[in-house]
């Protein structure tokens, strides 16, 4: 696991240097959180650009035991798991767990659960590829479609 993330250090690193950027180092310590509006209990920590307004990166935390009922968001959403365990799928019964190192990659309108297991609490980076949104499945995705 520190290997793992070590080497995405390493690229995020890497790609700032080569954009000429001044590159960001951050203890997990002195992230500072704000309260995720939509659920509350969720908290972020934004790393890069604007989660209210576009294209961002973050570090989330859920409380353990969290559960998100059906859902979508209207932007492509990459998650790596840093710590618990996360689950997401089409459906309660069919979601899958993934533990620290794991990579979920969630196209935009996709319906969805997802949530923290009992245990600990679930720590993850996130990158959005547009604003940051929480839609319950009454609010119909434009062109959803099921999981894989």
């Amino acid at each position: 696991m520190k290997k793992f993330l070590a080497m995405l250090a390493v690229v995020n690193l890497s790609m700032a240097a080569l954009a000429g950027e001044t590159p960001m180092m951050v203890s997990f310590k002195d992230l500072k959180w704000t309260a995720l509006p939509e659920r509350p209990g969720m908290e972020f920590a934004v790393l890069s650009g604007d989660p209210k307004t576009g294209e961002y990166t973050q570090i989330r935390k859920i409380p353990a035991g969290t559960e998100n009922p059906l859902h979508w968001h209207s932007s492509e959403i990459k998650n790596v798991i840093i710590s618990g365990v996360w689950y997401t799928g089409t459906d309660a019964a069919s979601a899958k767990d993934f533990g620290p190192g794991s990579v979920v990659m969630m196209p935009a309108n996709w319906v969805h659960v997802s949530g923290c297991r009992t245990g600990s609490e679930c720590v993850f980076y996130q990158e959005g590829k547009g604003k940051f949104d929480f839609n319950p499945v009454a609010a119909e995705a434009p062109g959803a479609k099921p999981g894989p």
